[in-house]
């Protein structure tokens, strides 16, 4: 990674993406710098030689990437802040701001700054986010740029900017579904026997190599159900009572619940 990175909002996506860079061959710590108003919360950034500061300007000014990774409701004050330091020709700006438009960002740093919205979640820490991408006019013609960048973090697709509150639903707090479903398998594990840490190990290993399967094969997942479903036997008996009690019911009833809550986020 040769390109000087601020990464402006050191919570914990802002955090994430820092440690998921870090993680990604041949990065140089320095090059990085995440700013944060209680910088004391960085420490353990700065531990492993990344830039820290609460200065987002100077952040701004020693970076040719510029990501945001603030709160909704601290987008246009910091926008405001950094908006004089901007400069088009050299500058690539991209949002991590949950349902804060690219014309609304527009609105504070005109129409010529190449903006790209991204959408990752929490597992860009460990390079295995899945992040959706979208770009303004100018932008469109640096979005590679920004899909190399993000592709060092998991996987990435490129969409359009109306589809950006359901990537935030499904990317974003599509991690919290899985690990909460992922907690009741090891639950399930505890009461047939498994130590605690044993039956976490066991679910999340078993999660990882279903999405690995799938990932892999871009078949149907019912196909690779059918593959360890016998007649009469424990699996389809478990997955019927799972149904019989709503599983996927609920997993689509819960998205959509926070599919509606977005637009209360501002």
């Amino acid at each position: 990674m040769n390109t000087n990175i601020a990464i402006l909002g050191g919570g914990n996506i802002g955090s994430a993406m820092a440690e998921g860079f870090l993680e990604a061959p041949g990065t140089d710590p320095s090059r990085i710098t995440v700013t944060r108003r209680r910088i004391e919360k960085l420490q353990a950034l700065a531990d492993k030689g990344i830039s820290v500061t609460t200065d987002n300007v100077a952040a701004v000014r020693g970076a040719s990437l510029v990501i945001l990774t603030v709160r909704p409701g601290q987008v246009r004050s910091l926008l405001q802040e950094i908006a004089p330091a901007l400069e088009p020709a050299r500058h690539l700006l991209v949002s991590v701001v949950t349902n804060f438009s690219i014309a609304e960002i527009e609105g504070f740093t005109g129409g010529e700054m190449a903006v790209v919205r991204a959408m990752p979640n929490t597992a860009v820490a460990v390079r295995e986010s899945m992040t959706g991408l979208a770009a303004n006019g100018p932008g469109q013609e640096r979005i590679d740029e920004v899909q190399e960048l993000f592709d060092l973090l998991g996987r990435t697709y490129i969409m359009e900017e109306k589809l950006m509150a359901a990537a935030t639903i499904l990317n974003a707090c599509g991690i919290a579904y899985f690990l909460r479903v992922i907690r009741a398998i090891s639950q399930g594990g505890i009461q047939i026997g498994f130590h605690a840490s044993e039956a976490q190990t066991i679910a999340a290993q078993v999660a990882k190599g279903a999405a690995e399967l799938l990932l892999a094969s871009g078949i149907h997942p019912e196909e690779e159900i059918d593959k360890v479903t016998t007649p009469r036997g424990v699996t389809i008996a478990g997955l019927n009572e799972m149904e019989h009690h709503g599983l996927s019911s609920a997993l689509i009833k819960g998205i959509l619940a926070s599919y509606n809550e977005i637009e209360k986020l501002k």
